[in-house]
This record gives structure tokens, sequence and C-alpha cells, in this order.
């Protein structure tokens, strides 16, 4: 097995709380700055730019984790990954369908905006991407099995928009492929707070509004190669592939 260093919770220029440093490209130049192999493309309610990440990580040699952190609608945040293209855009239409229209007001929320390449915007996203789907935990939870996903319940320790925070418990029937914790515990530290997660395994992340965050918090996964499936199998802890919070 390998060690890998992964940051699976970045969000681009495209969420409203995103910087306008956050364009894919700056993005993939701070990855690499960092030695970080694996990142996840997280925005809010959207995969819009997972497309143009994944191609341009394969250029650069970096991995990247396609999907969207979802606002249920108990206002809990989940992160959502998918493997195939054809999975990430099913999983945009049941976000487009389930997404609730609020204009977004640039000024108090921040802008959205889809880029190329160059950084060139070529569209602004008038609906707020980060009210709550209309959807549960559980609803969220059985479009992602449906479509092959992976599951993970953000920042489940955070006063806001975590599990424990929004629901004081996690549901016995949710079933997430990991958990990720929130601040500057270790595993141990967590787990002696909360032992009701340790059946599961745990990851830390940076959830990177800025170029600069990238990479503050990050998780080593031990694999034979870098791929879905891997990074699916060590989430779950078998077949000797398996994640560690530094």
């Amino acid at each position: 097995m390998k060690t890998f260093r992964a940051d699976l919770h970045i969000h681009t220029v495209l969420s409203p709380c995103g910087d306008l440093e956050m364009s894919p490209q700056h993005i993939i130049e701070a990855a690499l700055k960092k030695n970080i192999d694996i990142i996840g493309i997280t925005d809010h309610n959207t995969t819009r730019h997972c497309e143009l990440m994944q191609k341009l990580g394969s250029e650069k040699g970096i991995f990247v984790l396609s999907g969207a952190e979802v606002t249920t609608k108990e206002e809990v945040h989940c992160l959502t990954f998918f493997d195939k293209t054809e999975s990430l855009k099913e999983f945009q239409k049941y976000l487009d369908l389930h997404l609730p229209f609020v204009k977004n007001d640039p000024n108090n929320f921040g802008y959205q905006v889809i880029v190329d390449e160059q950084e060139n915007i070529l569209e602004e996203v008038e609906s707020l991407l980060i009210v709550a789907l209309d959807q549960s935990i559980e609803q969220v939870r059985e479009k992602v099995n449906e479509l092959g996903g992976i599951f993970i319940p953000a920042h489940v320790n955070k006063p806001s928009n975590g599990i424990l925070s929004q629901l004081g418990l996690l549901p016995e029937d949710l079933k997430p492929d990991a958990i990720e914790i929130w601040g500057k515990l270790n595993k141990e530290g967590f787990l002696k707070n909360y032992p009701e997660f340790s059946s599961y395994s745990l990851i830390a992340s940076s959830d990177a509004h800025h170029p600069d965050r990238i990479g503050d918090r990050t998780t080593k996964m031990q694999l034979d190669h870098i791929s879905f499936e891997e990074i699916a199998l060590a989430l779950k802890g078998k077949e000797g592939r398996e994640v560690i919070i530094p």
C-alpha cells in the first residue's frame, strides 16, 4: 500500500462563500504546492465546476474527487462524491429539482460564478446556493446510494450545520461511508468526546474557501493506487485500505 495526502472539502469560486481567488486553476496550483495528492471539490449544492476541476487535476497529476456539499432540510451539511460523469449530471438534476429558488445577493453572500480554464466568467448563478434543499438527510443519502456515490456527514461536531448541532445524534439507519470531524481534534480526542462514532472511519479536511487554507487539515489514505474505488474502500476500512488523521 502507498500513502497519499487528501483534502476532501474544498470550495471553488462557485460557492458564495468561496473567495474570488478560488478558481479551478488556483486550487490546483495550491494543492501542488502543498503536496496534496487527492482533493475533493464540494461547492454548496452544485457540481458545476467538477468537470473542469477533473480536467485540470489530471493534467497536473492531482486526483479530483468530484461532488458537492449538500445542505439537507435539517440544515445538515453532507459531502457527496461520485465516480462517473453521468452520475454527477444526474445528481445535479436532483439538486436543481430540490433547491428552492432564493435570489442571491452578492453584496451579502458573495458572487457565485462559473469560470473556464483561463478564469473567464462564463455564468453567474442567480439562485443562492447555500440554502437548504427540500430533502431530508435520509433522502439525500438514498439518492447518493442510488448513484453509487460516497456520503460523508461534514464537520459533525461543528457548532453549526453539523449533524450533532442540528439533530443531536447520528440516525441509526443513515450508515454513512465515513465521518468528517471539525477543529484540531485528533481521532482519539474526538472519540473520547463522541464514542458513538467509533465504528466509522474519520477524516479531517480544510473546508477551504481561500487558496491559503487548502491543506490546513488533511487525511492520509493508504491505497494500492488512487481511484474512486480505492478511496471508497479506504473510507470503509476494507481490504487493507484505510484513512488516517495525522
